[in-house]
């Protein structure tokens, strides 16, 4: 009996902390863990009858919420639209490729080679020197290796799929491929050379897609001696885990290239969102906003850590500060200024943020450039967590006035919806079911809100619009709501 008493007193005590272990998890964010343990709570102590009733009543809660209504929005009605091929040009027959070209054996490449071969397509692997071409393939049996010591891949079938990656440094290896993919440094013109002598070993049917993020595929197609056959397919990092695939359409790209891609996308088991040309696309143009924002409140003396807090409590997977660590500061900076020499040069207007003193600083006066770099807004000790790095107080001192936590999660996730809502307003993404899919599975967007337009919704367009408008008075005209926006405001439309 003794014994007995002692085990329930020890789950007593484990029982206590769940709701802790809970929040630290979910950050308060999802109803249905917390339903899940309420249940399990209160019909402990009731007869099963009583308990049924008790979880019939949460279940129904959630069935009938807010976040079950946006969560099916996103991953049941938008998902299946993509699937059954919404954004597909329809009258174009279906496409099988047959065999893959990869220029880049880097963390890009190796991870598109891997993917493509693991679904039983050949693959050229293609870097400057064999050697260089046999490291990504290594990388590719590293990441096999872990699945079959997990228990996810068969030995066989790791063998198989590292014997259809065919590591080369030679140009005329790629003669055979139906699709060619680039996956070099984002470099235009480095882009546009590896484009010319690949396109020189090519049938005229095939297609040439660059791996680009940021880089207008349009310009980078002037370089090609077939537009109509160039294309843009974004993956995402690390390939092997992330499940999106943006495809970009330039100018001059025809309806069955298209297609070809769009079907290569699905047979990797990924899903395909078709966006149209535009400096950044639809998912690294919204996804900047986020970290962008982070920079600027943490430029307005708002506390790291309270920055970063109030992104996960906004359900963002990470903290903008943590996760530009992660994407590169020094990264950043290069895109800043190559879109400042493009605009300049097409005698365009240089927008200004509040983030650009932040990265700059950051970069060119202390030398913090991100994570592989050995730190940027964090430490890496070597052992031990990373930790915010202490310097940031001296250069950007915290003020005394800090914002409410729920005006700092409005202005993340306000920032991000206001900028997908002028991607739709300007043709750049056509359709709510890709840009909800996308900003939840390119960038990962809040879940549980549906997506970056379903948040829209979610929130009361008419009221998003006056709120917009609030924050825009306070913060800066990148809270404007677009005029597309305030037009369906005014006649009670929603997405």
């Amino acid at each position: 009996r003794q014994r007995r008493l002692r085990k329930r007193s020890a789950a007593a005590q484990r029982l206590a902390l769940a709701p802790a272990l809970l929040a630290k998890k979910t950050y308060g964010n999802y109803a249905a863990p917390r339903a899940i343990l309420s249940a399990a709570i209160e019909g402990a102590s009731v007869d099963f009858d009583t308990a049924s009733r008790i979880e019939s009543r949460y279940f129904t809660e959630l069935a009938t919420g807010r976040e079950s209504k946006n969560m099916i929005t996103a991953f049941w009605t938008n998902r299946r639209q993509i699937a059954k091929g919404g954004s597909r040009p329809q009258d174009q027959p279906a496409t099988q490729v047959s065999k893959v070209g990869v220029i880049g054996a880097g963390l890009m490449g190796h991870g598109i080679a891997y993917v493509t071969a693991k679904v039983g397509i050949p693959v050229v692997l293609k870097d400057v020197s064999l050697e260089a071409a046999e490291a990504g393939k290594a990388r590719c049996e590293a990441i096999a290796e872990r699945a079959v010591q997990r228990g996810r891949m068969p030995a066989e079938s790791r063998d198989a799929l590292l014997g259809r990656i065919k590591p080369t440094e030679e140009s005329a290896a790629l003669g055979a491929c139906d699709l060619v993919i680039e996956a070099v440094f984002e470099n235009r013109e480095l882009k546009g050379q590896v484009t010319e002598e690949a396109e020189a070993q090519l049938a005229d049917s095939a297609v040439f897609a660059s791996n680009t993020s940021t880089l207008p595929i349009t310009s980078l197609a002037t370089r090609s001696s077939r537009p109509e056959n160039f294309i843009g397919l974004h993956f995402f990092s690390p390939v092997p885990r992330m499940p999106l695939v943006e495809i970009i359409r330039g100018e001059a790209t025809s309806e069955a290239t298209i297609a070809l891609a769009f079907d290569f996308v699905l047979a990797l088991g990924k899903t395909p969102i078709v966006v149209n040309d535009s400096r950044g696309f639809y998912t690294s143009r919204v996804f900047a906003t986020y970290t962008m924002e982070g920079m600027a409140l943490l430029g307005e003396g708002h506390h790291p850590a309270a920055i970063e807090m109030a992104g996960r409590k906004a359900g963002m997977a990470v903290g903008p500060l943590a996760v530009l660590d992660e994407v590169s500061l020094e990264l950043a900076m290069h895109i800043t200024e190559q879109t400042t020499r493009d605009l300049e040069a097409a005698g365009l207007p240089v927008p200004e943020h509040p983030a650009h003193e932040v990265l700059f600083k950051m970069v060119r006066d202390h030398d913090r450039a991100g994570r592989a770099k050995g730190g940027g807004f964090y430490d890496y000790p070597d052992p031990g967590p990373k930790r915010l790095w202490p310097g940031l107080s001296e250069i950007f001192p915290v003020s005394e006035l800090q914002l409410e936590e729920a005006t700092v999660i409005e202005r993340l996730l306000f920032v991000q919806a206001l900028e997908t809502a002028r991607c739709m307003e300007e043709g750049v993404i056509a359709t709510v079911a890709e840009a909800n899919l996308g900003s939840i599975l390119g960038w990962g967007f809040a879940p549980f809100k549906g997506g970056t337009v379903q948040y829209i919704n979610d929130y009361g367009l008419g009221d998003f619009v006056v709120r917009s408008r609030e924050l825009a008075s306070e913060y800066g005209e990148r809270f404007e709501p677009p005029a597309s926006l305030e037009a369906m405001a005014e006649t009670g439309e929603t997405f």
